[in-house]
């Protein structure tokens, strides 16, 4: 029988004798796939697992949702039952607010991460006027092909491009029109990593992350833009791996 957490999550090296769990969160139109150099680099020090979102992959004919509060509601549904490893949150882009916005979620029952890790994304409270969601599909490609985070096997089929864009529409629907609650905060630290180039993310709306924790916060800057971390995969999975090992 098919679980939740069978459906949400993906586990590419499981990893038993784990102490942590690290939960990866993706971007707009991306997929848990993305994580698995992640999951494969750090096995050795935590049990990686990245959420697969509807629309997407194995879930392909699963509608979109278009909402980052249901998402999270859902998100955190599966995570929270499961207390038998502190969680720590990795989210890039759309997958940074998924990942704090589930940590609310979670704290209120007693089930907080350890630590988040926000790549990519202006703090919640961060707003700029965006419509990618509202454009046709050349629009939300054209948007796709500029931040160079799509894998370029899907760019170059047109059949499985189009067969992919309600996911990745609904996606950007759900982060073009998300607003934090006043005040949002949780009281997990808080590390963000950001591209210096970043046209998403420019260095002031990444540090506006801090009154958004309780807890202590961070920032690290990498050359690059949108997808920084793909350039300077080595440092960030360094990070991660002194925060399982410190």
């Amino acid at each position: 029988m098919t679980t939740a957490a069978d459906l949400w999550l993906r586990s590419y090296h499981p990893t038993p004798d784990a102490a942590a769990r690290l939960v990866c969160f993706p971007h707009a139109g991306g997929s848990a796939s993305f994580y698995f150099p992640v999951s494969a680099a750090l096995s050795q020090v935590a049990d990686v697992v990245a959420v697969q979102y509807p629309g997407r992959q194995d879930r392909h004919t699963e509608k979109g949702i278009e909402t980052i509060a249901e998402m999270a509601d859902r998100i955190a549904d599966v995570l929270r039952p499961d207390t038998s490893l502190p969680l720590t949150f990795f989210g890039h882009s759309m997958g940074a607010v998924l990942a704090f916005e589930v940590a609310r979620r979670l704290e209120r029952t007693g089930r907080a991460p350890a630590h988040v890790f926000a790549s990519g994304r202006r703090a919640p409270s961060s707003h700029r006027p965006e419509n990618v969601h509202q454009r046709d599909d050349d629009g939300v490609i054209a948007e796709m092909r500029k931040l160079s985070g799509t894998d370029p096997r899907i760019l170059g089929d047109d059949e499985v491009l189009r067969m992919v864009l309600p996911a990745i529409r609904s996606d950007y629907t759900a982060i073009e029109n998300y607003r934090a609650e006043p005040g949002a905060q949780i009281g997990s630290p808080i590390t963000v990593l950001v591209g210096d180039d970043d046209p998403r993310t420019t260095l002031d709306e990444a540090c506006a992350w801090e009154p958004h924790t309780l807890g202590t916060f961070d920032m690290k800057v990498f050359p690059g833009g949108h997808f920084y971390l793909t350039d300077n995969a080595p440092d960030v999975i360094a990070i991660l791996k002194a925060h399982f090992t410190s």
